[in-house]
């Protein structure tokens, strides 16, 4: 097919040409041009006749192989098609109907709505870099350079990683077992490119529209659409395919041709590299989760055995830039087990069985995860069942005992392996009907750190333990095979390979041994340049390419997807939104909001039930919201280097107050904190209220020395209730009377450029709370502000604060709302008395501690606590 471009309005044509009507799909054009002043595409399905190719402009020399949908970047709208793919091979030769892959590698991004990209798209290279294409200087010394908007997104579909169903759809994105089940079921959707597993299919954002629109289109036209696969459904990881002779019985019959290929799916639903992303998520989605599928075909049977590895289903970070002592940081201990138990019934939904296989040391870093993998596991077993298990085997130490030949040897030995492998089994079918013979039970979880070079290894011989067990079923000679083992090595080592680079950068460790079955010098020294490799690419090159994929998912905060242009499905959509009360429910809850300058000291032994739970408030709050600043001294070292020690003991501090407290009605558990310097965020909640609490995540933002220092700053944590979404930021400002405006600049850094992730900003927040150290003062002097203090004229000194003054100027804050103020001024006390600073300095008193809400909020009064 080719690509076609009419203007006044500009419009793309995709039409399909001789050569492919000779292969069976029809002559059609499928066409898009973008509607007015929306995020809206129109989208026709024509026949070819009804198109006048000789008014048309063709866009691209290149033959296109498809559309991956249509995605919104910079206001614009852009058609991406894959325009260079080669054919990996056939995965089961011998199936009633062919199951091809071919793999990307090229697209382009064609605007709906301007030129201005198109040399840039059809350039053979053109999004794959920057390109000049304005010679014009600007100041006679500097050249203008472009880059297409799409280039980044060009980057990460063209390495190679992404694939799809050539020639004939099929649904490369389901395993062999799922396919023959849906096609016994229903006979006509092996063919229909609408049924597909939505957790590795990548494009899904970019082309939900467009499998809506097909949708809406009667079946003939329907049917016609699929043959003519305008329609890509990609997936990202590998697939590699070899077939080869193998030997005829040692009495009779002639040598077999067989396939053998593996195919690995990568997830999507929390993807990303390799310090971006890790654990799991409040969906129950892990980091770098892969399906594996071995694929033995021959003209009598096809085997498929099928395996998964993904991140510890845990909330855990690790930051890259400590090179080679990454330390590991459990960030919700107390409330994992909602999404950890989500996890895990997903997946037994999904496979049956599960036997999780841990390959993590037992040194202090990795200790920490596996012992928290182990106590999770343990009390997801009593709500899940016995069809979920673990072995835990320490890779390294048996490879510094007794070589990587000993793992082989070892792991098949252990006696929970070697029984899951004989009762998963594996799914067999006929090669001529498809019937099912034996179907696996069950499958093995298996994960080191990073579920890349241990985990493959691992996997490799359980695969190969897996065949090796069929073989001895069906034709034991086959069993020594060198061509047999040789190549599933080959597949194994590539695909080692292939899913390191994409979540690390750089090929597998251990490589070298998967392929020869050797360790040599050469390898050893192979791995060492990757390690270092990874280091670079980890801590310079990954953040570009998170945001790369975030962008291709649909992730960031900024995007909208790309709609197809329907009255009646927009009208129906309007009306629905207008009745939200009538198909939802709402549910009232309580916060406590606390903040808290402690000036640099520790926690005493005073109680702090009366801050926690102050006497006016009778009901205990579903969640504690508490900000703390000054938790260190602002040393030069401290502002360096944040020390989290201090953090912790506040911690400790709070949850024993909250265990101690009198008349306890309910427990409550960390949910998550974070610190910058002296500046820190701590969420406790209901334990009982985890399961329904989702998607949290920390971030801060350095605002001292111009963002540099972290001795001022804010510290944010946003979170799912329900489905309601909040953003808690506790700051610190600039401090000093005068210094109103570097205040408003402080508070303009954060709300601008304070991100979660995948893009999420403070506004993107349907409820947003700010407390902490604003450090706003009252413009008077000391004496007349201690006077009206002394008399609770609250309304005069409100009329001077700074802050008040700054938001009704719109100069910052402006849109939050704050209770009203009953209490006095809490800045500045002589320490440990009620009485205002009497020192030298005799700073003015001042309401510096706040606490303001936007949107959905029943604002109290505040009150203080000295």
């Amino acid at each position: 097919m080719y690509l076609y471009l009419s203007n006044a309005p500009r419009t793309l044509y995709l039409i399909t040409d001789i050569h492919d009507e000779k292969n069976g799909r029809p002559r059609r054009a499928l066409v898009f041009r973008a509607a007015e002043g929306s995020n809206q595409a129109i989208v026709e399905f024509l026949r070819a006749d009804e198109v006048d190719v000789t008014n048309l402009i063709r866009l691209t020399s290149r033959i296109v192989k498809g559309c991956l949908g249509l995605i919104g970047v910079d206001q614009e709208i852009f058609l991406a098609v894959v325009t260079s793919a080669t054919e990996v091979g056939n995965t089961r030769p011998n199936g009633p109907q062919p199951e091809s892959v071919a793999k990307i590698h090229e697209v382009s991004f064609f605007s709906l709505s301007t030129s201005t990209w198109d040399d840039l798209s059809a350039a053979t290279d053109g999004l794959l870099g920057p390109e000049i294409i304005d010679n014009s200087f600007r100041d006679g010394s500097q050249a203008q350079v472009f880059e297409h908007p799409c280039a980044p997104l060009s980057r990460i579909i063209s390495t190679g990683s992404f694939y799809y169903a050539y020639d004939a759809p099929w649904d490369i994105s389901s395993r062999l077992s799922v396919r023959l089940a849906r096609a016994t079921r229903e006979p006509f959707s092996a063919r229909d490119i609408g049924t597909f597993d939505e957790r590795f299919v990548w494009n899904e954002y970019i082309i939900r529209s467009l499998l809506d629109f097909r949708g809406r289109l009667d079946e003939d036209e329907r049917a016609d659409l699929d043959r003519c696969q305008f329609l890509i459904l990609a997936i990202q990881g590998y697939v590699g395919v070899f077939t080869m002779g193998l030997p005829a019985p040692p009495t009779n019959g002639t040598p077999a041709v067989a396939t053998l290929a593996l195919v690995s799916r990568l997830g999507w639903k929390r993807a990303g590299t390799r310090f971006n992303t890790r654990g799991v998520d409040d969906d129950g989605n892990t980091a770098n989760f892969v399906e594996t599928e071995t694929i033995f075909s021959t003209d009598q049977h096809c085997v498929s055995y099928v395996q998964v590895r993904g991140s510890v289903p845990l909330f855990w970070e690790q930051q890259g830039l400590q090179t080679f002592g990454q330390k590991i940081q459990i960030t919700r201990p107390h409330a994992s087990q909602p999404a950890f138990e989500r996890h895990l019934l997903q997946l037994m939904e999904e496979y049956g069985a599960i036997h999780a296989v841990n390959l993590l040391g037992q040194k202090e870093n990795e200790a920490s995860l596996t012992n928290a993998y182990a106590h999770h596991l343990t009390r997801a077993r009593h709500a899940l069942g016995d069809d979920l298990g673990i072995t835990h085997f320490d890779f390294h130490n048996q490879v510094r005992i007794g070589g990587h030949d000993s793992v082989m040897r070892e792991l098949v030995r252990i006696e929970s392996i070697k029984d899951h492998i004989d009762r998963f089994g594996f799914t067999m079918c006929d090669a001529d009907t498809d019937e099912i013979v034996t179907e696996q039970k069950g499958v093995f979880r298996t994960n080191c750190l990073d579920c890349l070079d241990r985990t493959n290894f691992v996997q490799d011989i359980l695969s190969r333990t897996t065949l090796d067990e069929y073989l001895s079923l069906v034709r034991r000679e086959w069993r020594v095979s060198n061509t047999l083992w040789n190549h599933h090595r080959e597949l194994w080592a590539e695909n080692g390979d292939a899913l390191s680079k994409l979540y690390a950068g750089t090929g597998a460790l251990n490589t070298s041994y998967t392929r020869s079955g050797k360790r040599t010098l050469a390898g050893m020294l192979s791995d060492a340049t990757k390690s270092v490799s990874r280091a670079y690419i980890n801590n310079f090159q990954d953040k570009e390419k998170q945001i790369a994929i975030d962008m291709f998912l649909g992730n960031l905060s900024n995007q909208r997807q790309v709609t197809i242009f329907d009255p009646i499905h927009d009208s129906v959509r309007a009306a629905l939104e207008q009745r939200l009360p009538e198909y939802s429910t709402t549910k009232q809850c309580t916060f406590l909001i606390g903040t808290w300058n402690v000036n640099g000291r520790p926690p005493s032994g005073e109680s702090l039930h009366d801050w926690l739970f102050p006497p006016q408030s009778s009901a205990e709050p579903d969640m504690f919201v508490l900000g703390f600043q000054e938790i260190v001294p602002l040393t030069a070292q401290q502002i360096v280097q944040t020390d989290p020690e201090k953090r912790l003991a506040w911690e400790r501090k709070l949850l024993d107050t909250l265990e101690r407290r009198p008349n306890k009605k309910a427990n409550y558990v960390l949910l998550r904190s974070e610190q910058l310097v002296g500046t820190a965020l701590i969420v406790l909640v209901k334990s009982e209220l985890t399961a329904v609490i989702r998607n949290v995540e920390a971030t801060t933002r350095k605002t001292g020395l111009r963002g540099m220092s972290g001795n001022k700053g804010a510290v944010g944590i946003r979170l799912d209730y329900h489905d309601t979404s909040f953003c808690f930021l506790t700051c610190h400002l600039a401090a000093g009377h005068v210094n109103v405006e570097e205040r408003n600049a402080d508070y303009r850094t954060i709300a601008e450029n304070l991100h979660f992730l995948r893009g999420k900003t403070i506004q993107s927040h349907q409820n947003i709370v700010w407390l902490g150290d604003l450090n706003y003062r009252i413009d008077m002097d000391y004496y007349t502000v201690k006077s009206l203090a002394e008399q609770d004229d609250f309304d005069t000194l409100l009329s001077a604060d700074q802050l008040q003054q700054a938001m009704d100027n719109r100069q910052a804050f402006f849109g939050y709302e704050e209770g009203p103020v009953l209490f006095r001024p809490t800045y500045r006390y002589d320490y440990g008395t009620n009485t205002y600073d009497t020192s030298e300095k005799m700073r003015i008193p001042a309401w510096t501690g706040y606490y303001t809400a936007v949107a959905n909020w029943t604002l109290p009064s505040i009150h203080a606590q000295n």
